[in-house]
C-alpha cells in the first residue's frame, strides 16, 4: 500500500486520483497507526517550511516515518516542500528539518535572476536527468510543474538525479539509498508525473 501522508498540506487528492487510475492501492494516512501498513511513502508539502514541520510534528507521524524510513527503508517520495522538510534545515525557517538528506534549502538569489525569471519559480521547466534511476524510466525530455521560492542544495552532488535551470542550476530531483524527491509537482504534470508516480510505486 502506497501510504499519502495527510497532515493537511499537498495535493493529497490528486495523488490519490492518480494511483486509481493505474489501479494501483493507494490512500491518505493522517495517523501513525494508519502508516503501519505503508509499502511506499509520499510525503507532499506547500507553503512554508516551518509550517509544514509543525503540522507534521503535531499529525504525531514524525516518529513512525522515521522509523519506517531510516530503520525499515521503506522507499518515500516528497513532493515540492514535502522535499524541503527531508534536508536538515532551510533559509526560509528556524525549525530543523527531518534530516534524511544532507542538504540545506536556500532562497534563490534574485540578484541573479531577470524580468523573465522572478521568484517565485512558477510554470513547466524542463528536467535534465543526470542518471539512470528508475524513478525517470521511460520518460524522454520531461517537462514538470514548479511552484516555489526556495531550493535544495545537498551536500553530496551524487544524490542529485535531475537538475533544472532558472537562471541559475539546482537540484531539481533527488536519490540518496530509499529516499526520493521531486522539487516539482508530479501530480500535476500530466504524463510525465503519471509515469514518475507508477516508476516509484513500482520500485523494489
Amino acid at each position: 500500500m502506497i501510504s499519502i501522508v495527510d497532515y493537511g498540506l499537498g495535493n493529497i487528492r490528486a495523488f490519490e486520483n492518480i494511483y486509481r487510475r493505474l489501479g494501483i492501492p493507494a490512500m491518505p494516512v493522517k495517523s501513525a497507526e494508519q502508516l503501519s501498513e505503508a509499502s511506499k511513502i509520499i510525503l507532499p508539502g506547500v507553503g512554508a517550511f516551518d509550517w509544514a514541520m509543525q503540522r507534521l510534528h503535531e499529525s504525531g507521524m514524525i516518529d513512525p516515518l522515521n522509523d519506517l524510513v531510516q530503520r525499515q527503508k521503506v522507499p518515500v517520495l516528497g513532493v515540492c516542500v514535502g522535499m524541503q522538510i527531508m534536508a536538515k534545515s532551510s533559509e526560509e525557517g528556524r525549525l530543523p528539518g527531518l534530516g534524511w538528506i544532507d542538504a540545506t534549502v536556500k532562497k534563490f538569489d534574485e540578484s541573479l535572476l531577470n524580468q523573465y525569471a522572478q521568484v517565485p519559480h512558477m510554470g513547466w521547466n524542463e528536467v535534465d536527468v543526470s542518471n539512470t534511476c528508475p524513478l525517470f524510466s521511460g520518460i524522454e525530455n520531461p517537462l514538470y510543474y514548479f511552484l516555489h521560492s526556495y531550493f535544495f542544495e545537498p551536500t553530496l552532488k551524487t544524490d542529485v538525479i535531475g537538475y533544472s535551470n532558472y537562471n541559475i542550476k539546482f537540484a531539481s530531483a533527488m536519490a540518496c539509498d530509499n529516499v526520493y524527491a521531486t522539487q516539482f509537482h508530479p501530480e500535476k504534470s500530466h504524463q510525465w508525473g503519471i509515469q514518475l508516480l507508477k516508476n516509484f510505486a513500482e520500485l523494489c
